[in-house]
């Protein structure tokens, strides 16, 4: 269980707010009336906790075409790969030591991303 703070609380607030302002701006172009469901992709490594987007999702869709919907998240690894002995292996944070060699040389591959992957409307 995540403990969530006020400084989390504005941030993911902040985020949760553009999420919905870019679903409806969407759904407006499409002609819809209502936004069922927005997916997201959220990377594991992007700075957003996830606990506290889903507290502040409810709230951010109040009094707009989202009010109601789902929020379906799906966390994205993040991938790394050791420039020192290629090894591939998954990061949990953002300078991590390759588990093969022991390197703090790497490249990182996804896990970083916040993308509004889908919305479903009527």
């Amino acid at each position: 269980m995540s403990v969530i703070h006020s400084g989390m609380i504005m941030h993911e607030m902040s985020i949760a707010v553009n999420i919905v302002a870019i679903a409806e701006d969407t759904a407006r172009r499409a002609g819809a009336k209502k936004i069922n469901a927005i997916s997201l992709d959220l990377g594991a490594l992007s700075g957003v906790v996830k606990d506290a987007l889903e507290f502040c999702f409810e709230s951010a869709c109040k009094n707009t075409m989202a009010e109601g919907a789902a929020l379906e998240l799906r966390v994205i690894p993040a991938r790394a790969v050791c420039e020192s002995c290629g090894h591939r292996f998954e990061a949990e944070q953002m300078a991590p030591l390759c588990p093969n060699c022991g390197e703090l040389v790497f490249q990182l591959n996804g896990g970083t991303e916040l993308k509004v992957k889908s919305i479903n409307v009527d």
